[in-house]
């Protein structure tokens, strides 16, 4: 017999929802921490222009009208002087990604002011990131005009106006950007994959009891978590196969380094996510809790990283936020291997972050699953 409808009925139902929300409070947490999250970081993290650039300077001519120029690049919003240094040092610094760029003055650049000629300035960019450096080179030969044209005789003004000024876009000549976003695609690929696929697989075995069952029995821990594990290592290995032959077979993504450094990177980062997983999984009570902890981490991942927008466009606070993230390191090690040909040497700075925090969400991990158990 169908009834018709009931307020009563309808408000008690409606008090039953609001009271399990409550008693959820991971939930309602993200119901209210993913709004605020994405309203700080759409708000105030997101710049498409970045300035303060870290820029190295090479001073081969250290005249008046160089040390000049580089002052007013300084006062610039763009630039951040990190120092005058020599050609090799400055060429490791673009190479690690410490610096965006490096400006040489070379030998004569004064004498060519002086006798009316346009001078050579030589701006080499870290192009890996396109977004990163458009803003900033437009400023240079504008600064050219305002700085020297004023020092000179009036008659060679309108000669020594404009510098020559010779942009050599480093790792990226033609600034195609699938260069920078498809080895990108590979960390966040595996970052979202990982922990989704790690953290619902154990979320569920514990809601039917089967992982605790499966260590009742005489199977050790270290066989119970390997034979668990491998399976994910070899799907995110599938998926670094997957993205390697489409950045080189269909987007043409040049490839310097050595994929052998890349497969011991991505297997680090396969272990990172995998123990991030488990840690959602053991602080989590459904699977609904821990998709909603994988969306919450994977957010402020994607965003903050450098894989959408330059991380140096954002403020310092959102900077030391994504250094924080594996991402944001797997993300230099990718592009660097294969943009760049970059060593073991130079892989090692964002190497050792990612091992930080493997070891500190393990250790949050392994004491909520013991937590748990109990």
């Amino acid at each position: 017999m169908v009834c018709g409808f009931s307020l009563s009925r309808w408000i008690g139902i409606l008090i039953k929802e609001f009271i399990q929300l409550k008693r959820d409070r991971l939930t309602f947490g993200m119901i209210v921490g993913i709004p605020v999250i994405q309203l700080l970081i759409f708000g105030f993290a997101i710049n498409s222009d970045p300035k303060n650039l870290p820029t190295a300077v090479v001073m081969a001519d250290p005249g008046p009208q160089a040390r000049a120029y580089v002052a007013a690049l300084g006062n610039s919003a763009y630039f951040r002087i990190v120092g005058n240094l020599s050609a090799r040092e400055a060429d490791e610094l673009l190479l690690r990604g410490d610096v965006q760029f490096v400006i040489t003055f070379p030998p004569g650049f004064h004498r060519d002011l002086m006798r009316g000629q346009a001078p050579v300035l030589l701006v080499e960019a870290d192009a890996s990131d396109p977004m990163a450096i458009g803003g900033a080179i437009a400023v240079f030969n504008r600064l050219g005009r305002e700085v020297f044209a004023p020092d000179l005789p009036g008659a060679m003004r309108p000669a020594t106006a404009a510098l020559d000024l010779r942009i050599h876009r480093r790792f990226n000549p033609e600034g195609v950007t699938a260069y920078n976003i498809v080895p990108g695609l590979l960390g966040v690929i595996l970052t979202m994959t990982m922990v989704l696929m790690t953290g619902l697989a154990m979320t569920r075995e514990r809601e039917r009891g089967t992982f605790e069952n499966l260590l009742a029995t005489p199977a050790t821990p270290l066989e119970v978590m390997t034979g668990k594990f491998v399976p994910y290592i070899l799907i995110g290995l599938l998926q670094m196969a997957l993205v390697l032959g489409a950045a080189h077979w269909v987007f043409d993504v040049p490839m310097h380094g050595s994929l052998v450094l890349l497969l011991l990177a991505v297997l680090v980062f396969i272990c990172t996510n995998l123990v991030l997983g488990i840690t959602f999984s053991a602080i989590a009570s459904n699977q609904l809790q821990a998709m909603q902890m994988t969306f919450f981490f994977f957010l402020p991942s994607i965003l903050l990283s450098g894989f959408m927008f330059p991380l140096r466009g954002m403020p310092q606070w959102a900077q030391a936020v994504g250094n924080l993230l594996p991402l944001t390191h797997f993300l230099q090690l990718a592009r660097g291997i294969l943009l760049k040909g970059n060593g073991p040497e130079l892989l090692w700075p964002h190497v050792w972050p990612i091992l930080l925090f493997t070891g500190v969400v393990l250790a949050i991990g392994v004491r909520a699953f013991q937590r748990t158990l109990d």
